[in-house]
């Protein structure tokens, strides 16, 4: 059974960061693109960034560009997402889906139609 279990949420300051986790099981993580998502209330869930589990390679939205950093440790099964720093609006629950394909990430892979499993969610607060 595939899982996937976000962990890392919480509260920081306006300017803080935090580093969200999401942890794989049940398929073979290499081979895979792990994505991190998220959902501001009201608003539609959007595609953050994502990692190619085979090549490594990485893609940002705009919005995160330079600030946000994705990396995977392929003996730990996880993706981390470094998030620094943190503004008000990014309050939003976040979640890491998986899709199956060994193949360099790009843009379209931002788009929630691409991923096949996803996890639970990890709320993250902004506020002073």
């Amino acid at each position: 059974e595939v899982q996937l279990v976000e962990s890392g949420g919480g509260l920081v300051q306006p300017g803080g960061s935090l580093r969200l986790s999401c942890a794989a099981s049940g398929f073979p993580f290499d081979g895979y693109t792990i994505g991190w998502f998220r959902q501001v209330p009201g608003k539609e869930r959007e595609g953050v960034s994502c990692l190619s589990t085979s090549d490594g390679s990485t893609y940002y939205a705009d919005s995160v560009e330079g600030r946000f950093a994705i990396s995977s440790d392929n003996d730990k099964n996880t993706v981390e997402l470094q998030m620094d720093p943190l503004e008000p609006e990014e309050k939003a629950v976040y979640c890491c889906p998986a899709r199956n394909a060994r193949e360099r990430v790009k843009k379209s892979y931002l788009a929630i139609s691409e991923y096949d499993y996803w996890g639970q969610e990890t709320p993250v607060t902004v506020s002073a």
